[in-house]
């Protein structure tokens, strides 16, 4: 063999063995990443876990043979302070007469509801517990979010106390349907983690523990998880249950205003009546609420009223496309935007649409009154 072969059968030999190596580090580098998130996944479950609690309500339904006879329905809830608070979801507890809370323990509390607030789908109840009361969960700053991170959901699926399912953020900012009628809420997260019947009210965590969210919904055609579930943001916890526990309730903003939305459907449907609108998308101004905000600024609601089949229809109000320069595609905009970006006392600016030219009218923005 002569030296320039025998060199090349080295240099092939060290590039092989180079290889072999680099694929061997970069599968122990992953095992060892995978034991990492392991890790760090069995940690918050070891952390959180215990703070999290199973709430058990009982409420009458009537009965066609036996009348009213009373029914028990689960969800979850997590430790918010050491006073013994504890915030679950406004639909976990809605009509119950009776509410029992089961620490990760399996020990049993009688709880008191001390606030509500149905629009935010929140509520707090309050249970004595002395030295045996978990650890507060620390509640983390939602904005800071990323879609992609891995989440921990903790509750008790269909009953099944102490379920850890994780997933990742899927998206942000989605805005879901609230409790309250007419209403929607803002801020919510997106997860794929596995939530079915019963996680509701439990925390959504990330990997530090923290409370992202509060589990509320999911979007599914057979009731069970189909990897799109929703959390109530935790900065609208921040913001609203502090709230509920100092006051029993949460004061949302409010101008008053009633309207339609501008979509294909209802601008053919207004062209047909007679009905002059410059733009495409947008709410149309058709009424107000007794005490309008709105109303009290200037903004003008319908001039006139038009039959189209059953329908009543006024005509000729102004129609609303921004507040505080963000573009209003429809009254869920304007919505959120109140609920999440102001307070009662704060003046927005209602960019409208009359008569074809644009104007702003500013309003100040007020409690909305109870049952609205």
């Amino acid at each position: 063999m002569n030296s320039r072969a025998a060199t090349s059968i080295g240099v092939s030999l060290t590039l092989a063995v180079a290889a072999a190596l680099g694929a061997w580090g970069s599968a122990g580098a992953a095992l060892a990443s995978q034991a990492t998130l392991e890790d760090r996944i069995t940690a918050v479950y070891e952390s959180a876990g215990p703070s999290v609690v199973n709430i058990t309500g009982l409420t009458y339904v009537r009965n066609p043979l036996l009348g009213s006879v009373p029914e028990e329905g689960t969800g979850s809830g997590f430790v918010f302070d050491g006073q013994g608070h504890i915030v679950t979801n406004y639909h976990v507890i809605e009509g119950t007469y009776e509410l029992i809370v089961t620490l990760a323990t399996g020990e049993e509390f009688l709880a008191e509801i001390v606030g509500v607030d149905p629009a935010n789908d929140l509520a707090v109840l309050r249970i004595d517990a002395g030295a045996k009361l978990p650890p507060a969960l620390d509640l983390a700053d939602s904005d800071a979010l990323r879609v992609g991170q891995f989440v921990v959901a903790i509750g008790a699926p269909f009953g099944l106390e102490q379920t850890l399912t994780t997933g990742v953020v899927s998206a942000l900012g989605r805005v879901i349907e609230s409790p309250e009628d007419d209403q929607f809420i803002g801020e919510a997260i997106q997860t794929d983690a596995a939530i079915n019947p019963g996680n509701s009210g439990g925390p959504l965590l990330n990997l530090n523990g923290e409370v992202i969210g509060v589990n509320c919904q999911i979007l599914s055609t057979s009731g069970s998880s189909a990897g799109v579930g929703f959390a109530i943001s935790a900065n609208t916890v921040a913001r609203v249950v502090p709230r509920l526990i100092l006051d029993g309730q949460y004061p949302h903003p409010w101008i008053g205003i009633q309207t339609i939305d501008l979509n294909a459907y209802t601008l053919a449907v207004l062209k047909q009546v007679g009905a002059q609108i410059s733009v495409s998308e947008g709410a149309l101004v058709v009424g107000f609420e007794s005490g309008s905000p709105a109303r009290a600024a200037g903004v003008n609601g319908g001039s006139r009223t038009v039959r189209y089949g059953w329908y009543a229809i006024p005509i000729g109000g102004d129609v609303l496309v921004a507040v505080d320069d963000r573009p209003i595609e429809k009254m869920e905009d304007l919505l959120v935007y109140l609920e999440t970006e102001t307070e009662i006392g704060d003046t927005v600016r209602l960019t409208v649409v009359r008569d074809g030219s644009l104007r702003t009218i500013e309003v100040r923005v007020a409690e909305r009154p109870t049952g609205r």
